[in-house]
């Protein structure tokens, strides 16, 4: 198939990338660099052999992604593109709001318009709110938690009734949790722009001495140690299954937790992060962040009943890879 791949060069998509191109699929790349780098389209070449088609556009900009329907024979969607920290969605709603929404507003429509059939959407599992673990697909949605979390619940009920209104369109909404690791080359891996929001690319930036120490969210959570428990879930696998989502697309809405189905709290992360790499990761304990729950981990059997898809790599798995990566970038 020929994929549209939107935010392409940033983490997940990165590593989505490689694994479509690793099944035979021909990917074209739409990313407006905010918060990836142009040099991945060069590094995944050298991975694939193949170096995709690569536009650097605005998804929110409707005009510009008709271009790329009207260049290419687009059979599917894979949209990343998105705002995604849950801190800065709290004190910059408006922003997340307009480019979230408008983005899978703009594609949907475009889908529809061009008859292309297949879209997997990248959710999270923040859509959940505050619930229970483990979470499962036919929860019913609560209020979340923060702005960013709201952006993923409305793009699924923008997709959802798109695909009651369209018989044909199909939707894959992935709720995926924590992504952590980097390909196995030490190639691509997760380099946002500035300070890191998410926990992995902080640890690893303070034990290559780039930052001070590493600042945990809060100690005072009902959890296994009172930091935040999430289930982590290597990147590698997290690409495998949207690979298997648009692969396997049934008509109409398709829903699936991509997860391992296990937590682990923020302080078992990083002591495996110390002990497998053996390096220090000075850190000191801080207040909570805006918007962040205790407890997150998914059921993810329906993935592998339905897809065949279950995640493979663990803890020791995420936190190797996640360093050399961060070695290897310069």
């Amino acid at each position: 198939m020929n994929i549209l791949v939107t935010g392409g060069l940033g983490f997940i998509g990165s590593h989505t990338t490689v694994e479509l191109i690793k099944n035979n699929h021909e990917v074209i790349i739409a990313d407006n660099l905010i918060n990836s780098k142009i040099e991945v389209l060069d590094k995944l070449s050298t991975i694939t052999g193949i170096k995709p088609s690569f536009y650097q556009i605005d998804v929110t900009d409707e005009s510009q992604v008709e271009e790329i329907f009207s260049n290419h024979k687009i059979n599917g969607v894979i949209h990343f593109a998105g705002l995604k920290a849950v801190g800065e969605s709290v004190s910059k709603p408006l922003e997340y709001y307009f480019n979230n929404l408008v983005s899978t507003m703009a594609l949907s429509k475009l889908c529809v318009k061009h008859r292309v059939d297949k879209f997997v959407f990248s959710s999270s599992a923040t859509v959940y709110g505050d619930q229970p673990s483990p979470l499962k697909e036919d929860m019913d949605l609560k209020k979340t938690t923060n702005p960013y979390g709201e952006t993923k619940a409305m793009s699924e009920r923008i997709l959802t009734d798109t695909a009651h209104a369209n018989d044909g369109f199909a939707v894959s909404l992935l709720r995926y949790f924590n992504p952590v690791g980097a390909h196995e080359s030490g190639l691509i891996g997760e380099d946002p722009n500035g300070i890191p929001n998410n926990l992995m690319p902080f640890v690893t930036k303070v034990a290559k001495g780039q930052l001070p120490k590493l600042s945990v969210l809060g100690n005072d959570y009902d959890t296994i140690d009172g930091t935040g428990v999430r289930d982590y879930i290597h990147v590698v696998d997290l690409a495998k299954g949207h690979v298997k989502a648009i692969e396997n697309l049934k008509n109409g809405v398709n829903i699936y937790n991509l997860g391992t189905g296990r937590g682990t709290s923020v302080l078992e992360l990083v002591n495996a992060f110390m002990k497998v790499n053996d390096i220090d990761v000075p850190y000191e304990i801080v207040g909570r962040r805006p918007g962040d729950i205790a407890t997150c981990y998914a059921d993810a059997s329906k993935a592998e009943k339905e897809l065949d898809w279950k995640a493979e790599l663990g803890i020791e798995e995420m936190v190797r890879d996640a360093w050399k990566f961060e070695m290897n970038n310069k």
